[in-house]
């Protein structure tokens, strides 16, 4: 392993082991994610841990219960819900109804609050759904939740040392334009919010998809190519949002699209103009389930 990378891993590692007691998901939320991990694990297992948590039980059937699914009638209970949607697709509304707890407090600077990367957060899930829908992909709650978590990396950092950040945000905000957010991080904090992200991921043990993409969002094409589709699909959507001024924007130097990310995909300027006409209007509903 090369001296840089094992020192950059050496900081992520010693980042996360200062803010385990801040940095934490709800102990069911884990829970939750192990259970649907598990291969012998049964709708019933899952049942009765949401069961137990009444705040999440009812943010759960909120999120079932609204336009993002369309289903007939409403739903009443959590086990109908699993049946309707399967383990996994509860699995993924439970982590997105538990993340907003984390993203609380005010402004750090002129250009950063934990609300506005919230905001940015929100809508990059709603535009990786809106690609994976119009893709015609089976991952369409995995999506959101992979757009929704792949910046936590710089909530690693504002919880471990918030006046290196406050620095990164600095020197971002008065470089020449377009200014590497990335690149800053590395000079200040010696590793990038997509390496604090992936690291949190890992000690949450969350689907090593999703580490993929939080450590990936920046570069997918550094993936190998049977892991490239997610992480691309989040870079997509990242810039769609940045189009569109929603939230946190300093990470996002340039808006346009490499032709290399579209073949990718396989899409066309067409099904990204699709996403980009619905986005505003998914945004607003996203916000209302769960801002």
């Amino acid at each position: 392993m090369p001296v840089e990378t094992a020192a950059r891993e050496q900081i992520v590692a010693h980042a996360i082991r200062e803010i385990s007691h801040i940095a934490t998901l709800p102990e069911i939320t884990l829970k939750i994610v192990s259970i649907v991990e598990d291969p012998s694990s049964t709708a019933q297992d899952l049942h009765t841990v949401i069961s137990k948590d009444p705040a999440l039980c009812t943010r759960v059937l909120k999120v079932v219960n609204s336009a993002f699914y369309g289903l007939p009638g409403q739903i009443g209970s959590i086990n109908r819900a699993i049946v309707l949607l399967g383990l996994n697709a509860v699995k993924n509304i439970a982590i997105a109804a538990s993340l907003a707890k984390l993203f609380k407090g005010g402004s750090l600077t002129p250009n950063f609050s934990a609300k506005d990367l919230w905001a940015h957060s929100l809508a990059t899930g709603t535009a990786t759904r809106l690609l994976a829908e119009q893709m015609k992909l089976a991952l369409i709650d995995e999506a959101f939740v992979a757009g929704l978590i792949h910046d936590i990396g710089i909530m690693v950092q504002l919880q471990w040392d918030r006046s290196k950040l406050v620095e990164v945000l600095e020197k971002t905000a008065a470089a020449p334009q377009p200014a590497d957010m990335l690149a800053f991080e590395l000079a200040v904090f010696g590793a990038t919010h997509q390496d604090f992200g992936a690291a949190l991921s890992e000690k949450w043990k969350f689907p090593k998809s999703f580490t993929t993409v939080i450590g990936h969002h920046h570069n997918p094409m550094e993936l190998p190519p049977e892991q490239r589709t997610l992480a691309a699909m989040v870079f997509v959507a990242d810039r769609l949002t940045a189009e569109i001024k929603a939230g946190f924007l300093a990470d996002i130097a340039n808006i346009e699209i490499p032709a290399e990310i579209v073949e990718t995909l396989n899409i066309t300027a067409e099904d990204i103009a699709v996403v980009r006409a619905k986005l505003p209007d998914a945004i607003r509903l996203s916000e209302t389930v769960l801002g």
